[in-house]
């Protein structure tokens, strides 16, 4: 307790005595033993009161041992089945020396993709991350002596590079490189980047390299295959500095469907891991190509324009057809754009209300406006105008997609016989209208949109003017191709508002990561958390199914299929009690990253331990690790002390000790009459 402190105590017994001899000695006359008494408690509850104002306080000091930690950090990936009775030989030794457990305290975690603690060794992890398991040691064991002994083989598949990770200077890392350190002869190929779509008649990508590891010079052959037909070969010669291939190809996509593409390099003659020499990916082909029929019964240069402009993309194609085309040929087209129409458009335009496909109407001096009007198309357009040209302004404000890139410059003006245009349904304008220098508030081109269906509106012949002003301007028709395409890829396009909607991916490289996810409405579209939701996956194969349920996530359902093997799936996802369900397919490629190791890497283990301040090991130095830990003088317990300040007099007793002394001196008062 601090001098000050005492003074102040020494103080207070004075003030307290002072005032108990100034009422009840120096004021009364009469001296009795019950006045003593009184003097007593009134002198115990004042100065009780300054005691707790007070508040003396003493310092209590203990001590106590802290040992280091020691850290078993175990890789458990596949890598390592072979060296299983290895790994859990040197734990059980170390966690079992009296020595080591004195000296240390021992927490033991195993690690793949994250790190865990080591309850038991599976050897099944397909992905190692060493330098994240190192990463969160660094924020369990910061701030206290910390040495952490890593068993793996070195062979790291995913994350930073771990040989430049960098420990506390409290901290220390031994490394123990475990499996075979011999260096073979080994041809290796990496990983293949390619899409995941490609469209049919097109070519696509693709990307790997080929590795070597060796000191001679070897020769080997490379090919692609695509559907076990060979689509690339090449021969490569390799050594121990040119020990590094890239390939680069494009394969041409001649058929619709999941197409299963396989990178392979001939074996050496001693090779021993020829696991690595094969890698696989599946890529989807699709047809995509949008029909586009566009309905003339004149001959006009803008056919050959439009056409033109539109199969700039090459998939879209445009079919110039008759009105009186059969349903036939109609029903395989996705958008109709129909030029100039008459009376004589009747059959193929009922035909293309009855299939409520969306419609591109262009009208000019041969366009039947009665017709039109009649048809029931959202709008009218008065008609015994005579032909004048129009000039066209560009919408800034227009909603739907971007058209800012549209440039109108020294554009020439369209022919236009089209009075005012009255809508019945929601209109928006790309172009306005402008006659002799004055903007006449008419749209030139116009998008309705009711529900599901769209419909563009242009009143105005001669586009071609317009393709060909293009190419003055910039030597290339992309401004008016890019604008046509534009508007073409809106009125082709769907929006499909379903209360079932499910997200995967076509191919899965490896089944580690085969999610799939569903989102699930109610019939008032909001998320429905408590549907019951399940998955039939069915190998194309073998035929064989298994159900999965979905489970609840944060604001969606998943699917987790990583125990599925390599190979074709279909599958059905459906919502118990409902007729709701989708179907889907999807391929899981062959794929195992820790069996293409051929032998560890002891050079970036010693790497890690030397940048670490540790050392060294290889799994047969059991011995030496033990005794380093036992004699090394930088790790033993530290004495740590602790002081705790603590009230001289518990509160609470205090306090009371205070009432119970004014309370029986008022009782002796009140019962003697002095009150």
């Amino acid at each position: 307790m601090e001098t000050t402190t005492v003074l102040y105590i020494v103080l207070a017994a004075i003030v307290a005595l002072g005032i108990v001899v100034l009422q009840y000695v120096y004021k009364q006359k009469a001296k009795s033993n019950v006045y003593l008494l009184l003097a007593f408690l009134r002198f115990i509850g004042i100065f009780g009161l300054l005691v707790l104002l007070i508040n003396p306080q003493f310092s209590q000091k203990s001590y106590s041992l802290e040992k280091p930690n020691l850290v078993i950090l175990a890789d458990n990936s596949s890598s390592l089945a072979e060296s299983g009775v290895e790994i859990k030989d040197i734990i059980s030794q170390l966690k079992s020396s009296d020595e080591i457990s004195s000296r240390f305290k021992i927490s033991d975690y195993r690690f793949g993709s994250e790190l865990g603690v080591l309850d038991s060794l599976t050897f099944e992890d397909k992905i190692t991350n060493i330098y994240k398991s190192l990463s969160a040691l660094k924020d369990i064991f910061g701030r206290e002596q910390t040495v952490t002994l890593l068993l793996s083989d070195g062979n790291q598949t995913i994350g930073q590079d771990y040989s430049y990770f960098k420990t506390d200077e409290n901290s220390t890392l031994y490394t123990v490189v475990l499996g075979d350190t011999t260096k073979y002869k080994d041809l290796s190929v990496g990983p293949i980047l390619t899409n995941k779509y490609a469209f049919l008649k097109n070519k696509f990508p693709l990307e790997t390299y080929i590795s070597y590891q060796g000191n001679t010079a070897v020769s080997a052959t490379v090919s692609v295959k695509m559907n076990d037909r060979i689509v690339h070969r090449e021969n490569l010669n390799l050594n121990n500095e040119s020990n590094f291939k890239a390939i680069s190809i494009e394969i041409d996509a001649n058929t619709v469907g999941i197409k299963n593409l396989i990178v392979e390099i001939s074996q050496l003659p001693a090779e021993r891991n020829i696991a690595n020499n094969r890698r696989s990916t599946s890529i989807e082909i699709i047809d995509e190509k949008t029909k586009i029929g566009l309905i003339a019964d004149i001959l006009h240069p803008d056919l050959g324009t439009l056409k033109k402009a539109i199969e700039s993309n090459k998939q879209r194609e445009v079919s110039i057809l008759k009105p009186n085309v059969a349903n036939s040929i109609l029903d395989e087209i996705d958008l109709f754009i129909f030029y100039q129409p008459t009376v004589r458009f009747k059959a193929s335009l009922d035909y293309a209300k009855s299939k409520n496909a969306n419609t591109f109407i262009i009208t000019g001096s041969h366009a039947d406006y009665s017709f039109l009007n009649e048809a029931s198309l959202g709008f009218e357009i008065e008609s015994g105008y005579p032909q004048q040209e129009v000039f066209a302004l560009l919408n800034n404000a227009f909603s739907r997609y971007d058209i800012s890139k549209f440039d109108l410059t020294n554009f020439p003006p369209l022919l236009s016989d089209a009075g005012p245009i009255i809508f019945q349904k929601p209109y928006e304008a790309l172009l306005g209208t402008q006659i002799k220098g004055l903007n006449v508030q008419q749209p030139l081109l116009s998008v309705i949109e009711d529900n599901s269906k769209k419909q563009a509106l242009l009143v105005g012949e001669n586009l071609w003017k317009w393709r060909m002003q293009t190419f003055r301007n910039t030597g290339e028709f992309i401004n008016f191709d890019e604008f046509m395409g534009n508007l073409i890829r809106y009125l082709t396009s769907t929006k499909n508002k379903s209360r079932l909607n499910v997200e995967y991916e076509k191919v899965y490289e490896g089944s580690s990561n085969a999610i799939i996810t569903a989102t699930y409405f109610d019939e008032a579209f909001l998320f429905d958390p408590n549907a019951k939701m399940k998955i039939r996956v069915t190998n194309k194969k073998t035929k064989s199914s298994q159900d999965n349920p979905m489970v609840l996530k944060n604001g969606y359902f998943e699917a987790d299929l990583s125990n599925l093997l390599a190979g074709e799936y279909d599958f059905k996802l459906s919502v118990d009690n409902e007729s709701k369900s989708e179907t889907g397919s999807f391929v899981i490629s062959e794929f195992d990253m820790e069996n293409r190791f051929v032998s560890s890497d002891d050079s970036k283990m010693a790497k890690l331990a030397a940048n670490s301040g540790g050392k060294h090991y290889y799994s047969s130095q059991i011995d030496a690790i033990k005794k380093d830990l036992i004699e090394n003088d930088n790790y033993v317990p530290t004495e740590k002390s602790s002081i705790n300040i603590v009230p001289l007099i518990e509160f609470r007793i205090l306090l009371a000790l205070i009432i119970l002394a004014f309370t029986v001196e008022w009782f002796i008062r009140k019962y003697n009459g002095l009150i």
